[in-house]
Parts: C-alpha cells; sequence; structure tokens
C-alpha cells in the first residue's frame, strides 16, 4: 500500500503548495508542464511494450475490450458520471466542489491508476504508482492554484479507490502467473500510449472505453497460453 499512501501524501502537500501561491499559474507553464507529462506518460508506455510475448492474443484483447468498452457506453457514461458529481457537489462553496471533483477524477479515474494498483498488488513494486504520485502532485500544485482545498480533500477517495484496487489484485495474486503479468502490461502500457497521446492533445483517444482489455487479456492468456 506504498504507493497509494504515498500519493496521497503527494496530493495533499502538492495542493497545500498551490493554495500558497494563492492565483492560477500562468498559462504557458501549465501548457509546458502537460506536455512534458503527455511525453513522460508515453515513455512509461513504452518501456512497458517492450518485450511483449503473445502479440496475437494482445491484439485480440485489445480489438474485443474496445468493442466491449463502446458496446457499454464507458466513456459516455464516465461524462455523465462526472456531471452528476459535480451537481451533487454542489453544496457550499462552489469552488471547493470544483476542486474536488475535478481532482477526484484526474487522479483517480485512468489507466495508470488502474494499472499501478494492479503491479503493487501483484508483484509488490510500488514504482508506477511513485511516478503517477510525481504527476499528480505537480498536478495538485496547479489545481489547488485554481479551485482551492478541495483539491486536497480528494486524497480521500484517491486512498478508498486505489488501495482498494491494490488488496483486490493481492487477494488473486495466486492466480497472476507471469505470462499474465507480462499480458496485463503489455495491455496497459499501449493505453498508457493513449493516454498520452490525449494530454498531448495530438488526437482524442477513447482510452476509456479500451479498458476492458485489461480483464479480456486475462482470459486469453489463460485460455489459450
Amino acid at each position: 500500500m506504498w504507493g497509494t499512501l504515498v500519493n496521497a501524501l503527494a496530493v495533499i502537500v502538492g495542493g497545500s503548495a498551490g493554495l500558497l501561491l494563492n492565483k492560477k499559474m500562468p498559462q504557458r507553464i501549465q501548457t509546458i508542464y502537460f506536455q512534458v507529462i503527455g511525453l513522460f506518460t508515453i515513455g512509461i508506455g513504452i518501456t512497458m511494450v517492450v518485450g511483449m510475448k503473445h502479440i496475437l492474443l494482445i491484439v485480440m484483447s485489445l480489438v474485443i475490450g474496445v468493442l466491449i468498452g463502446e458496446w457499454m457506453h464507458l466513456e459516455s457514461r464516465l461524462e455523465k458520471w462526472s456531471e452528476s458529481l459535480k451537481k451533487r457537489f454542489q453544496i457550499g462553496s462552489e469552488q471547493f466542489s470544483e476542486g474536488f471533483v475535478t481532482a477526484f477524477l484526474l487522479f483517480c479515474i485512468g489507466s495508470m491508476t488502474i494499472l499501478g494498483s494492479i503491479q503493487e498488488g501483484l508483484t509488490g513494486s510500488p514504482d508506477l504508482l511513485f511516478t503517477k504520485s510525481l504527476m499528480d502532485g505537480f498536478s495538485a500544485i496547479i489545481l489547488a492554484s485554481a479551485f482551492g482545498v478541495g483539491v486536497i480533500f480528494s486524497s480521500i477517495p484517491l486512498l478508498i479507490f486505489q488501495g482498494g484496487l491494490t488488496l483486490l489484485a493481492m487477494a488473486a495474486s495466486s492466480f497472476f502467473t507471469p505470462d499474465l503479468i507480462n499480458g496485463i502490461s503489455n495491455i496497459g502500457g499501449i493505453l498508457l500510449i493513449g493516454l498520452g497521446i490525449n494530454i498531448l492533445e495530438i488526437k482524442k483517444l477513447a482510452i476509456t472505453n479500451m479498458l476492458p482489455s485489461l480483464v479480456v487479456v486475462i482470459l486469453l492468456i489463460w485460455g489459450f497460453a
């Protein structure tokens, strides 16, 4: 659970630093920062794709997974859920609600959250979550300078959501063979490359609709490999 704990602490520290700034960062700094994050995310994805073994099964997993995601309308449902959260939290300070919801979606709803939690639960390595912590910490500075203390409070659902995923992966550790772990890592790397493309605004990819591929690859490798 070290990865999740450090991640939550990074959000708190970064959010506190953002509050001290007491105003928005210049637009040029935000733009350059997210460009660096986008490139770094792509770099992480590439390292996870290297050493791919079951290429055909990986491709099949992506195709089947994205069909399932499109059928379930995951992307649009996430957008609707985001809107409902924003409406539900419209109590008290509007800035608090905006900061809390925006930070929660950024820190908790993403491929790196799922992949990092699974990696720590299966292998005990928090490396990916440590990397995510660095990214979230800097993002928290920017968000808190704009939205205020609500960003810091987003560390609470982050602990619950991300920690729960890690515990779930730990409970199923005996099921995950090296082949399965490698397959999940390969799919995750491809999704991270796509996420980096989104961050760089090169092209909008429906990464959320591809998330079922992480489940499909487990079934295919377990069944055929």
